[in-house]
């Protein structure tokens, strides 16, 4: 018996219902390569589950030893500076792409019904891959680390009746301790990658049911098809951005690679704390108000986008214009981009 008869005979799935199954059609507006955000962060986040898994070999989740552990990794071990950089170039790269596809999402009204559960399933994956990115920086146990993630744990002490349970179980109690890094190791390493692959199934299978929402311009020609097949034109399209983003990702993690700064220290609060980039926003938002107002604001704010899709009808029932959406999302646009640059440029 053949290798070919042998596995059609266990596994009874020829190469046309396969083909019939992935070979989905795919809106022409797929073709331009910004609205294929969607498959951009899931390689990413293959990267950084490989990446984690090499680094998790010589990681140790303890306040005395994780410092020692990461300058091990950095300085002695084969490659460990290559696939520690890595690892971090992709987490800010799908953070970035988590963003802008949401973004994307949202701009393009692909939220508005049926679609409302995904765009639901969507900003839970961009609140997990931001706590995940909260998370991993905080493993490193830096001086700017520690104290960012003790500035952020205590901030939850602000949040009505959750923040102070939601803190202590983070922590592992009132004040960080020797159980805190252990905690937040696995929630980064374990908890969230494995709901995100879970959001992830979800997500991927409401897309293969209800399909990509269609965006048509002016210039589509009339004459032409409005689609074509998934396997092998748009695959082209996504292995052409996965090598292109393999080569930056390894330029970058080469020419700018991770480093390592002072140790932490309980006792010495830096002069400067600063999060990573991507919590510049709410970082600058707690500056330029009280800490209950900012606070809860950001919450309201958050909430908000959960439920936008109802929002969004609403607007529209309201002021008659489909668009009134496009006009709230510039503006905040414009909010996130300037926070982010002042609290970039900013020491203080």
């Amino acid at each position: 018996m053949s290798v070919q008869a042998w596995i059609v005979e266990r596994i009874p799935v020829s190469g046309e219902q396969l083909r019939e199954l992935t070979n989905e059609p795919v809106p022409n507006h797929l073709k331009r390569w910004w609205f294929c955000l969607g498959g951009t962060p899931a390689y990413l986040f293959l990267v950084q589950i490989v990446t984690g898994i090499l680094l998790a070999f010589y990681y140790q989740a303890t306040p005395a030893s994780a410092y020692e552990s990461i300058r091990y990794i950095t300085e002695e071990v084969n490659y460990g500076w290559y696939f520690r950089s890595l690892h971090k170039w992709a987490a800010t790269f799908m953070i970035a792409a988590v963003i802008l596809h949401q973004m994307r999402v949202y701009f393009t009204a692909a939220y508005r019904r049926p679609r409302e559960v995904n765009w639901l399933i969507g900003m839970c994956l961009l609140m997990a891959s931001l706590l995940t990115g909260f998370t991993g920086y905080s493993l490193v146990f830096e001086q700017l680390s520690y104290w960012g993630a003790t500035v952020a744990s205590n901030l939850s002490d602000a949040v009505p009746v959750v923040g102070p349970i939601a803190k202590e179980m983070l922590l592992g109690g009132v004040t960080y301790n020797e159980h805190t890094l252990s905690r937040f190791y696995i929630v980064h390493a374990a908890i969230l990658p494995a709901a995100m692959i879970l959001l992830l199934v979800v997500h991927i299978s409401l897309i293969r049911l209800h399909g990509v929402t269609e965006l048509r311009s002016a210039d589509d020609p009339v004459d032409k098809p409005t689609h074509f097949n998934f396997f092998p034109d748009h695959l082209y399209t996504e292995i052409i951005v996965g090598l292109v983003l393999m080569v930056l990702l390894s330029a970058l993690a080469t020419i700018l690679p991770a480093e390592l700064g002072p140790k932490a220290d309980p006792q010495t609060t830096p002069e400067v704390i600063k999060p990573e980039w991507f919590f510049y926003v709410s970082f600058r938002w707690l500056k330029m108000f009280s800490l209950t107002f900012a606070v809860l604001s950001t919450g309201f704010i958050v909430a908000a986008m959960f439920v936008w899709p109802w929002i969004d009808s609403l607007l529209v029932r309201i002021t008659k214009n489909r668009d009134a959406s496009v006009y709230v999302g510039i503006v905040a646009t414009m909010l996130l981009i300037g926070l982010t640059v002042v609290e970039a440029v900013l020491e203080h």
